[in-house]
């Protein structure tokens, strides 16, 4: 005998049917691939993690009725581990986007994956321009900052100032190399001269060799074209070698309000730098701060907000486009301005390049300074337009000319 099932019964099988059905859904994983322990962690590291997890509980824990997961790896700087996590992720872990993948060498290898995956990768932490021309992809966003931008600002303006002649300490990989030749192009276009270059391995403790060959240039301007530890090793050295105090300028072609906080001021006092954030900017910047350096005691790095901001684009073209298709997604990603603590009208165009504005600090004597992390006075900011390599100059096969 069939039994009927009515009234109140009916209605609480229909429930529990739709309860499964949401359970059912599987997580929207975003994976961070990450150096947690290496020379960029203060820049990437723990604290990129902890941004993208703010801005997922900012933005509500989940979208289309999927919960959202932050995975995320230690790359080791390794391209090659780089690339193995990649593949990890998306093939087995079921990640549908990569963001932040600290280092440029490991980004390059990383973005391989993720073209052969469709997969979007936002990176924050790298700096090769190669991401935004000869490397592009469909997919690919390089958000924060490149080294043409940070060539344009820095360099430009120390020429100006009359620091014409360059001799450069350049990390011997992708990002070094670049930064270096981005650089020199700035300074011979503006009427300067390069006098020479020394190569070091990534995760140098002694610069001594180096900065020799560099004090005996006498050259007015020592440019750093590395970043993190490497960066903040060869400045205290540089002081150490009496560097400055001879006269000679240390230039950071990239350097973070972490690396000026490891220094100190009273050896980075009248350092010119560019950053694309500054935790200090104004009301928004802080705000975001005050709630980061509640999580982690620090406040964010460029790369860190940048994070917070890409992984936040991501989320609302997930809810706006209905699905996470990559070709949906990254298509409303391009079309919507970004607003926010970050960026200001941002845009990325079609090489994947997030046009943003750039600002061109000086590292302030520590009698200027009013606390921890009081370290920059801003001299400029320079439009994205200006900052960026235009489209006209673009290696990237996807733009059209």
């Amino acid at each position: 005998m069939k039994r009927v099932v009515t009234g109140v019964f009916a209605a609480v099988l229909a429930m529990s049917s739709t309860a499964a059905l949401a359970q059912a859904k599987p997580p929207l994983k975003l994976g961070g691939i990450l150096d947690m322990s290496g020379l960029y962690a203060d820049i990437t590291g723990p604290g990129s993690e902890l941004a993208a997890k703010m801005a997922v509980e900012d933005f509500g824990g989940e979208v289309l009725g999927r919960k959202i997961e932050i995975v995320a790896a230690d790359h080791l700087n390794k391209a090659d581990l780089a690339a193995n996590i990649a593949r990890d992720m998306f093939d087995n872990q079921g990640v549908e986007m990569l963001f932040d993948v600290a280092a440029s060498a490991t980004a390059l290898a990383a973005l391989e994956i993720s073209k052969a995956r469709g997969k979007i990768n936002m990176f924050n932490g790298p700096g090769s321009i190669r991401l935004s021309n000869e490397a592009c992809g469909p997919f690919t966003v390089h958000y924060v900052f490149d080294t043409f931008a940070q060539a344009n600002v820095t360099g430009l303006a120390a020429v100006k100032q009359g620091l014409d002649s360059w001799y450069f300490l350049t990390a011997d990989y992708a990002f070094g190399q670049d930064l270096e030749k981005d650089t020199t192009n700035v300074v011979l276009k503006s009427g300067g001269k390069v006098l020479g270059t020394v190569r070091h391995p990534l995760n140098t403790s002694d610069f001594s060799s180096y900065l020799l060959q560099a004090q005996s240039s006498k050259a007015k301007v020592i440019g750093l074209a590395n970043a993190g530890g490497d960066t903040i090793n060869a400045i205290k050295q540089a002081a150490e070698f009496g560097l400055m105090k001879s006269g000679q300028k240390v230039s950071p072609l990239l350097a973070f309000i972490t690396d000026i906080d490891s220094v100190g001021l009273e050896t980075a006092q009248g350092l010119l730098l560019s950053e694309a954030f500054y935790w200090d900017l104004n009301d928004e910047t802080r705000a975001f701060s005050k709630r980061f350096m509640e999580r982690i005691k620090c406040v964010p790095s460029a790369v860190q907000a940048g994070t917070y901001s890409s992984v936040t684009h991501y989320l609302k073209a997930v809810k706006a486009a209905g699905t996470t298709d990559a070709a949906a997604v990254i298509k409303i990603m391009k079309e919507t301005p970004i607003n926010d603590m970050f960026a200001r009208n941002g845009k990325i165009r079609e090489d994947g390049r997030m046009v943003h504005d750039m600002y061109l600090f000086e590292v302030k004597k520590p009698s200027e300074s009013k606390g921890r992390w009081d370290d920059y006075k801003l001299l400029a900011t320079i439009p994205g337009n200006e900052a960026f390599q235009s489209l006209e100059l673009s290696r990237c096969p996807l733009v059209k000319k």
